[in-house]
């Protein structure tokens, strides 16, 4: 569609409603492609300029009416008993469940790769995932606590220190321990290997249900 010499403007008006354009003129005036101290040539084409001389005033009406609505928006419960303070809590929440089914959803976990075809054992496994997937949740909100309440911090993936792992990077981490069976004469004794500080930390960390099976 060709554009008239107005439509421009009528556009700009459409994005921006909160400023009207008065006295809009657009006076134009014809000057050469190469500008040459000696002018144009003779029958050269001449390129069309446009100057916009325009009043911009603010849409007063419309800026209030946006000033209402400005930094809210609507949130909707099925549950008459939350207030809205309560409500809202709630909703911020909602990341932390969309973070836990990303989780679920790692390709570690090979999700998309179930070769289950009865319903009920793809319901099966669905439950024993979210059961995971609660285990996860518990045992990395557990370790975050213990590591704010003792000021200890680990290193994170570009060796900075936070308080906030992700239990993944805990389990990247402990990669490399291997339990060790020494045998003698007299009797056998597991020893585990591959320990070092940060490792010894974390287990520490975890407690003493979780010490019995290192130390």
């Amino acid at each position: 569609m060709k554009r008239t010499q107005e439509q421009p403007w009528k556009d700009g008006r459409r994005r921006n409603l909160t400023v009207c354009w008065e006295q809009l003129t657009s006076p134009q005036s014809q000057k050469e492609k190469t500008v040459r101290r000696e002018g144009p040539k003779k029958g050269e084409k001449l390129v069309t300029h446009y100057v916009v001389d325009a009043k911009a005033i603010r849409n007063e009406e419309l800026v209030q009416h946006e000033k209402k609505y400005h930094g809210r928006f609507i949130i909707v419960s099925n549950d008459l008993n939350l207030d809205a303070e309560e409500m809202l809590e709630k909703y911020k929440n909602q990341s932390k469940v969309e973070k836990g089914f990303r989780f679920i959803k790692d390709k570690s976990f090979r999700v998309s790769e179930v070769y289950l075809k009865k319903p009920e054992r793809i319901e099966a496994l669905s439950m024993i995932m979210v059961l995971t997937l609660m285990v996860y949740s518990v045992a990395e909100w557990k370790l975050r606590e213990k590591l704010k309440e003792t000021g200890e911090s680990i290193p994170n993936q570009v060796k900075k220190q936070t308080q906030k792992p992700t239990l993944k990077w805990v389990f990247m981490l402990m990669r490399g321990i291997t339990e060790v069976e020494v045998k003698t004469k007299s009797k056998t004794k597991i020893q585990v290997a591959n320990l070092d500080e940060i490792k010894e930390k974390l287990i520490r960390l975890m407690g003493k249900s979780c010490e019995k099976y290192y130390f």
